[in-house]
């Protein structure tokens, strides 16, 4: 049996720094982030998920919450495991038996103008129920950095194979210790928040302070209706290659509809067997 390192892209890959006078951090995913009027951004994680991966949602969202400018609750889910469809204002986690397809996981995130409306996050079950992914810290390390992607974080170090930095955005061969986020990682959302969108965001703007029990933020993304009607499971829908780590291991994808209105796909890639 011939190992293939195919490694997965696991959220969404941007370029490098934003830097702010608040923090001296660095892994952030671009300028993305989502828009609101209030000091903390409440952001629901729709639960779509089953078995042993529910605890390691509550850990991530327990987790992520820790930062002083998001509160990541665990809401029922709003869409099917295997369609993992997005709902406007939220995020939606999911995990199903995707295929053999390459990718362990996956997060995507529709941005328009700039700001997240809405996001996924994919965990592909083909690969997760091989012996080399099927352990608690594999999956713990990928949910909490595709999760970690949908607020706008990109990631502190993409060398696979050099020392752990303790953090779930630091990629790694050995999750043992990166299954959690870190000092620096609450840093960096202090800074990409730093500020406040000075229009208030309502049901009908979308964005984090949508109510997701509300039947307008529930009605869909505000842009192109096509980005919210194309099968995202694989890179013939997720548009150009815009980035990709060293080793090949992870990828960016941008599908871009105009007019500020995109879907970025960050992908990890998984070990094969041959």
């Amino acid at each position: 049996m011939v190992i293939r390192k195919f490694l997965s892209a696991a959220s969404i890959v941007f370029a490098v720094a934003l830097l702010t006078s608040t923090t001296n951090a660095t892994n952030s995913w671009g300028n993305y982030h989502w828009e609101r009027s209030t000091d903390q951004l409440l952001l629901e994680l729709g639960d779509n998920m089953s078995g042993q991966w529910d605890a390691h949602l509550e850990v991530a969202s327990a987790d992520w919450s820790v930062s002083t400018v998001l509160e990541t609750p665990v809401g029922d889910g709003g869409t099917s495991p295997r369609r993992c469809r997005p709902t406007r204002g939220r995020v939606e986690v999911c995990n199903s038996r995707y295929g053999n397809n390459g990718w362990l996981g996956l997060a995507q995130i529709w941005v328009s103008g700039g700001h997240i409306t809405q996001g996924v996050v994919k965990n592909n079950d083909f690969y997760f129920d091989m012996p080399a992914y099927d352990s608690p810290e594999w999956r713990l390390f990928v949910i909490c950095q595709e999760v970690g992607h949908t607020f706008g974080l990109g990631h502190q170090d993409v060398n696979f194979n050099n020392t752990n930095l303790d953090s779930c955005m630091d990629y790694t061969s050995d999750p043992g210790s990166n299954q959690h986020p870190n000092t620096h990682d609450y840093e960096q959302l202090a800074s990409i928040y730093v500020h406040l969108d000075a229009v208030p965001v309502s049901d009908d703007d979308g964005g984090g302070n949508c109510n997701p029990k509300s039947k307008k933020c529930k009605g869909g993304f505000s842009g192109p209706p096509a980005m919210n009607q194309l099968d995202l499971n694989g890179p013939g829908q997720w548009g150009r290659l815009i980035g990709a780590s060293a080793s090949g291991r992870t990828s960016v994808y941008e599908l871009d509809f105009g007019n500020g209105n995109k879907i970025i796909t960050h992908v990890i890639w998984a070990l094969e067997s041959d």
